[in-house]
């Protein structure tokens, strides 16, 4: 950002500064790539790091993602091969990134012993027909057994190796949200709202007096910051000094308009009742039935996500994975 500074003939001046910027030139978690070669193996669309980052960029994401994880959860049926704790690795690194991986572990006689959840981060497709790598900075490159793993993707209409979250399309109304989140932040912690204009019309101000009230308008910045500050001018006129508040138009910043358009964005994306993970309705009549409302999600989001995760069974050619009945706290059977 560069500062500009200008001064009129009257001694007046005047200065701006922070040109914008725009976050899409530093960021490549918005450049959807085409598939690349890395030697033995391809790289994903999109970065998995900024993926995963993307994650907790606002609570109503994770929350979503987090929700539709236990809802899975709940309903699996216990088994001998898979954990409830790396079925949930699984689900949340499928929901989080559109990819999830899940590596068979046999015991010496060729059989399948357990599965366990291989993180999307660091897993990759191999070029070879069921290859699969896991990559890990500063470490050597580790070839999965062949055909040791499973692959669930969420189709991508540009290329068919990797997955793609389905959420993707709401990315930018969750970075926004957090942005707004941190501008608000950073707006409260560095004083900027106690800022104004102190106009002074006085002709018995001199360049003294001017410079004491600079240097406590200073002061009054930052730590410390809301101080009280005195002035007197001798035989002075009614509205020769005028405070002239400008932080009104960042307080106005529309930051409530700015989460509840993003939030229902991030919802929409998800197709997640708001009453299922704790957002307050803004009217007298609430959200209606909460059980209704999770009978109907489930029904419409969670069992074709079950019937997603039993490609499983298909893969390790027995059933691994199964899914139990659901019902809805405070519905009668």
């Amino acid at each position: 950002m560069d500062d500009m500074q200008v001064e009129t003939p009257s001694g007046v001046q005047v200065f701006s500064f922070g040109d914008p910027e725009s976050v899409l030139d530093r960021s490549e978690l918005l450049d959807l790539l085409e598939i690349g070669s890395m030697g033995e193996y391809y790289t994903p669309p999109i970065s998995m790091r900024g993926l995963i980052s993307a994650h907790r960029m606002s609570a109503h994401h994770s929350s979503a993602i987090a929700l539709k994880r236990n809802l899975l959860s709940a309903s699996l049926l216990p088994g001998s091969l898979i954990t409830h704790q790396e079925f949930e690795k699984l689900v949340t690194n499928y929901l989080a990134t559109g990819n999830g991986y899940l590596e068979r572990v046999d015991n010496r006689m060729g059989q399948p012993l357990h599965l366990r959840c291989a993180p999307s981060v660091f897993t990759r497709v191999g070029k070879k027909a069921g290859q699969f790598w896991f990559i890990h900075p500063g470490k050597e490159d580790h070839e999965f057994a062949a055909g040791s793993v499973c692959h669930l993707i969420e189709p991508d209409l540009a290329q068919e190796i990797y997955g793609v979250p389905e959420w993707y399309a709401a990315l930018q109304s969750g970075l926004l949200n957090e942005a707004a989140t941190l501008f608000r932040r950073r707006y409260y912690k560095n004083g900027s709202h106690a800022g104004y204009i102190l106009y002074v019309a006085e002709e018995g101000l001199t360049d003294k007096d001017s410079n004491a009230i600079r240097e406590a308008m200073r002061q009054s910045k930052g730590p410390g910051n809301f101080r009280n500050l005195y002035l007197h001018i001798p035989k002075g006129k009614e509205k020769g000094v005028q405070i002239l508040p400008i932080s009104e138009v960042a307080a106005k910043d529309e930051f409530s308009g700015i989460k509840n358009a993003t939030r229902d964005d991030l919802l929409a994306a998800h197709r997640v009742p708001p009453q299922l993970i704790g957002v307050v309705p803004t009217n007298s009549a609430g959200f209606g039935s909460i059980a209704d409302a999770a009978r109907v999600f489930f029904d419409h989001e969670i069992v074709p996500l079950q019937r997603r995760f039993r490609q499983i069974n298909d893969w390790l050619g027995m059933e691994a994975v199964r899914f139990g009945p659901y019902q809805p706290s405070g519905v009668e059977a």
